[in-house]
C-alpha cells in the first residue's frame, strides 16, 4: 500500500488505484467532502500533487481533475492485472522478436547453403577449367610436335628431291654417254665392215691361167 507522507510532495510522482476498486475523487481530504469525479477504476494512474497525514492524497486524474482520494487504496506499483497485461505484452513482443530472429537465422542458413552450393559449383567449374587448360596444353604440345615433324618431313622431302635431281642428272649423263658409246660402236662397226670389205678381196688367192690348155 501507498505510505502517505505528512509533508507536501516536492516532486510529482505517479501512483495507481489498487486492485478491484472504483475510487471516488473528493473535493477535500475526508469522506464528508463531495465527490467531484466518481468511480475511478482500479489500475488508473494518478499524479500525486500533495500528501497529508489525514489519510488522503491530493491527486490529478487522467481527465485532469484535481481532488482528494483515500491513501489506503493507492499503490506505488501497477496492479497485478496491469502487470500481467504488461508481462503478456512483453512476452508477445519477445515471441515476435524470437520469430523474427528465427526467420533471420533461417535466411542466414539458406544463404549459407546457397553459398556452399555456389562454392561447390565454382570448385567443379574450376576443376573443369583446369582439365580444359590441360587438354589445351596437350593439344598445343601436340601441335608443336606436329609442326616440328612436318618441318622434318619437309626437309627430308627436299633432300629426297635434291637427291632425285642429282640422280636424274646422272642418269641423263649416263644415257647420253651410252648413246655416245653406241654411236662410237656403230661407227666402229661400219668402219670395220668397210675395212673387211677392202681386205677380204685382197686375201683371196688369185687363179693362175692354165697355159697348157
Amino acid at each position: 500500500m501507498f505510505a502517505v507522507s505528512s509533508i507536501a510532495v516536492a516532486q510529482a510522482k505517479t501512483v495507481w488505484v489498487d486492485d478491484q476498486l472504483y475510487l471516488p475523487v473528493r473535493s477535500g481530504a475526508g469522506s464528508q467532502f463531495r465527490i467531484i469525479e466518481n468511480a475511478v477504476p482500479s489500475g488508473t494512474p494518478l499524479e500525486v500533487i500533495e500528501a497529508s497525514d489525514s489519510g488522503y492524497t491530493l491527486v490529478r486524474t487522467p481527465k485532469g481533475t484535481e481532488g482528494w482520494v483515500s491513501s489506503q487504496y493507492l499503490s506505488e506499483t501497477p496492479i497485478a492485472a496491469d502487470r500481467l497485461r504488461t508481462a503478456n505484452r512483453q512476452l508477445e513482443e519477445t515471441r515476435a522478436e524470437l520469430a523474427q530472429v528465427k526467420e533471420q537465422l533461417s535466411n542466414v542458413v539458406t544463404e549459407r547453403n546457397a553459398l556452399e552450393s555456389s562454392e561447390a559449383s565454382l570448385s567443379d567449374r574450376s576443376q573443369e577449367l583446369q582439365e580444359e587448360l590441360q587438354r589445351i596444353k596437350s593439344i598445343a604440345a601436340d601441335s608443336i610436335n606436329l609442326e616440328r615433324r612436318n618441318r622434318e618431313l619437309r626437309e627430308e622431302n627436299q633432300k629426297i628431291r635434291n637427291d632425285l635431281e642429282v640422280l636424274t642428272a646422272e642418269n641423263e649423263r649416263l644415257e647420253a654417254s651410252k648413246e655416245y658409246d653406241f654411236m662410237l660402236l656403230g661407227a666402229g662397226l661400219v668402219l670395220g665392215g668397210v675395212l673387211l670389205a677392202l681386205i677380204i678381196p685382197m686375201l683371196k688367192p688369185t687363179r693362175k691361167t692354165d697355159n697348157w690348155a
